[in-house]
């Protein structure tokens, strides 16, 4: 029986939760009020604010299950309150920042409590499924959802080799190593995604010519930029973490050069380069993918098949758990 679900984030966006609201046949809800910024001056007006438009939304859909991004992890509540009149259960997708960054320890307690209400907590790797159910809730792992671009608007590529770096500019990103690795390989062209205004005035000035900062990329022209680039890079230095543009990219068939975690290792065994954030590393890593590239390319298309397999598997684990 279809079940119909709301997904709301507190986010200005948020693929993981588009593609995941859509694969469950749900509707994404990106809901934040920018004007009043993260301050602590504004911060609980905002948090206020993005409570009773959520809870609005629930009221007014009246979906069978409601879904709920954290961090943060008060944008649960409004779920929360819903299924104390209503019986409605929620379940909350678990950022790893919500469980691992130093931000958001002092809240544990909240996201634990509320983890127990949940009908269970979605994490993407067995280690922060343990932390779950070491504090008394059920986990599920989505270790990752499968990826539909809009078509339309285009990405322009102008290299003989290009490589979309896929950042957010977030302090776990060795930006500084990825400008010296791309200025030692001038062959090679790099778009590196992400808002240019979270990238450090320092790191920016080391910037080499043959790296292009896009700026904001609409869904179908970051699409098109991760369906024809030779390769997708995306790196960081915590461990635990799941990169979400490399499995964007794997849902293209396109192969991958990411950070040489054993959580990465597990999950893209094929289609991808693994290589250790140095800028030797990332240098070295980009040459054996170019001098093996139809066995990279071959690996990122058996391993978009296997994942496919995966999921569909892994949605109907979800849907049991909400009846």
């Amino acid at each position: 029986m279809h079940k119909k679900i709301c997904y709301i984030s507190w986010a200005e966006n948020c693929s993981r939760s588009d593609h995941t609201a859509r694969e469950l046949g749900g509707v994404s809800h990106m809901i934040y009020l920018p004007k009043l910024g993260s301050k602590p001056s504004t911060i609980i007006l905002k948090y206020i604010g993005q409570f009773v438009m959520s809870l609005r939304i629930i009221v007014r859909e009246k979906p069978d299950a409601v879904f709920v991004m954290s961090p943060p992890i008060f944008a649960v509540l409004p779920a929360w309150f819903y299924k104390i009149f209503t019986g409605t259960p929620f379940v909350i997708d678990t950022h790893t920042a919500a469980l691992m960054m130093p931000r958001w320890k002092h809240l544990q307690w909240l996201q634990h409590w509320l983890g127990r209400q949940a009908a269970t907590t979605v994490v993407h790797n067995e280690h922060l499924a343990e932390i779950v159910r070491k504090n008394g809730a059920h986990a599920s792992i989505i270790r990752d959802v499968p990826v539909q671009f809009p078509q339309g608007e285009k990405f322009a590529l102008n290299g003989s080799f290009n490589i979309a770096a896929v950042c957010s500019f977030n302090y776990d990103e060795p930006i500084k190593e990825l400008f010296e690795a791309a200025e030692r390989l001038p062959e090679v062209r790099f778009y590196m995604t992400g808002n240019p205004r979270h990238l450090n005035p320092e790191l920016k000035a080391l910037k080499p010519e043959n790296v292009t900062l896009t700026g904001f990329l609409s869904d179908a022209a970051y699409g098109d930029l991760v369906r024809n680039a030779h390769a997708v890079m995306t790196l960081t230095t915590r461990d635990h973490t799941m990169l979400r543009g490399a499995w964007e990219a794997i849902y293209q068939s396109t192969p991958v050069i990411i950070s040489d975690w054993p959580i990465l290792q597990e999950n893209f065994p094929t289609g991808a380069v693994h290589v250790d954030n140095s800028v030797p590393g990332i240098v070295n890593g980009i040459k054996t993918l170019r001098e093996n590239y139809e066995e990279h390319q071959n690996g990122a298309n058996q391993l978009c098949d296997q994942k496919h397999t995966r999921w569909e598997n892994t949605k109907q684990e979800i849907l049991n758990r909400l009846k």
